[in-house]
């Protein structure tokens, strides 16, 4: 067959034909979003919310049965010691009975063995407030000497400063148990051997200064011994319980960093947590499902200054530091999906896409740390749909950062 220039021109559009023919079958490129493996600084935290919660609450309660006049203090107004905060004007039976008087009489033993016992805690915790600054003074001094770390300092100015709190608690416990016995020793006082003149009225006194955090009986009424009137507490004196489920309640340690976010006022507060209650109980999620959760008690540890507004019982959010990595390969956890028994991630190299087995060291909210399996640097598919595949085509649309 001669060649001729048609034949030439026919075959070149033959090969034409079916080049366009295959680059239309041929799949595209998928669209994919990459972020950039870090390194850096991993953190993973409890995220759980909270509420404020004044430390120590002092119940202000009916010493004897009688006629309550109307509470004058209202939630919020501020009280000292020994302000008058009720008036019980007793029936003139029960004041005369001798059965009354008796029980006053056991009162007023039960009063001093309080008193007591809240000197004892006033002693404990003088010696353990000295035994503390010593410490601190001891670790300052090895400090300078270059012997010791500056965290052992830091431990040891939060054991002193926790040691004043305790200190400052047992004095108000003791002044409390003061004013108990007091009052009882009044009640008795006011009885008087063979005369049968009712005293008027009694006053209840305040046993500690503060604020009032709530009144529990404001209109007059018939009141029995024991009943609440009200409650006073020191809003500066402020702590924070957190419950969070308890299989992550085993990860927290006392002494973990925390960090205080949506409490109202600018910034973040920082906190330490001091206990993880030994018991849990059963809390109802919203979903209806029921959860064990655990009580965290965190103190706060940013100056007061800077929590001012905060008050008792104020919702908050905290996050709980469990576990800190330094130089970590951090990637985002929707990079991440199950291959098996075993973690996998797409990356993206020379336009495909490669399928690699991590191993995990922790994960976090949306960060995770990985062991091993990727090096700083690679790109991953974040969120892989079910058309990308090892080796397949990609087009990166976006590009995201893991941190």
């Amino acid at each position: 067959m001669r060649i001729t220039v048609g034949r030439i021109l026919i075959l070149l559009g033959l090969i034409a034909a079916v080049a366009a023919v295959v680059w239309m079958l041929m799949p595209g490129r998928i669209p994919v979003e990459v972020v950039s493996v870090k390194k850096g600084r991993f953190v993973a935290s409890v995220d759980e919310d909270g509420k404020t919660r004044i430390r120590e609450r002092y119940v202000v309660a009916a010493p004897l049965a009688g006629r309550l006049g109307r509470v004058r203090f209202k939630v919020g107004d501020a009280i000292r010691v020994d302000d008058v905060v009720a008036t019980i004007m007793p029936s003139p039976v029960p004041l005369l009975d001798q059965r009354s008087r008796r029980e006053a009489e056991e009162r007023l033993g039960a009063a001093e063995a309080a008193l007591e016992r809240a000197k004892a805690g006033v002693e404990r915790a003088v010696a353990q407030n000295d035994q503390a600054k010593n410490d601190l003074a001891r670790t300052r001094t090895l400090v300078e000497r270059g012997a010791t770390t500056v965290q052992a300092l830091e431990r040891a100015d939060l054991v002193t400063r926790l040691a004043d709190r305790d200190l400052r608690a047992a004095e108000f416990l003791n002044h409390a148990a003061e004013h108990e016995l007091n009052q009882t020793r009044a009640v008795l006082a006011r009885y008087r051997d063979g005369v049968e003149l009712p005293p008027e009225s009694w006053n209840v006194t305040a046993p500690v200064a503060g604020v009032v955090l709530k009144v529990a009986q404001e209109s007059e009424t018939i009141v029995q011994p024991g009943a609440p009137l009200l409650e006073i507490g020191d809003p500066r004196d402020l702590e924070i319980v957190v419950d969070v489920l308890s299989t992550d309640a085993v990860d927290i340690r006392p002494g973990a960093e925390v960090v205080i976010e949506h409490w109202g006022g600018q910034g973040e507060l920082s906190g330490r947590v001091r206990r993880v209650e030994p018991a849990a109980f059963t809390k109802v999620s919203t979903l209806g499902v029921e959860e064990q959760r655990v009580n965290v008690l965190v103190d706060l540890m940013s100056p007061a200054e800077k929590w001012v507004g905060l008050g008792d019982a104020f919702q908050i959010d905290a996050r709980i530091n469990v576990f800190i990595q330094e130089d970590a390969t951090i990637v985002p956890t929707g990079a991440l999906f199950r291959r098996g028994e075993t973690w996998a991630v797409y990356v993206v190299k020379d336009g495909r896409a490669e399928i690699k087995d991590v191993k995990l060291l922790r994960r976090s909210g949306r960060l995770a740390a990985v062991a091993s399996g990727l090096a700083a640097g690679e790109s991953v598919v974040v969120y892989p749909g079910d058309r990308v595949g090892s080796g397949v085509r990609v087009e990166v649309r976006q590009t995201g950062d893991s941190r």
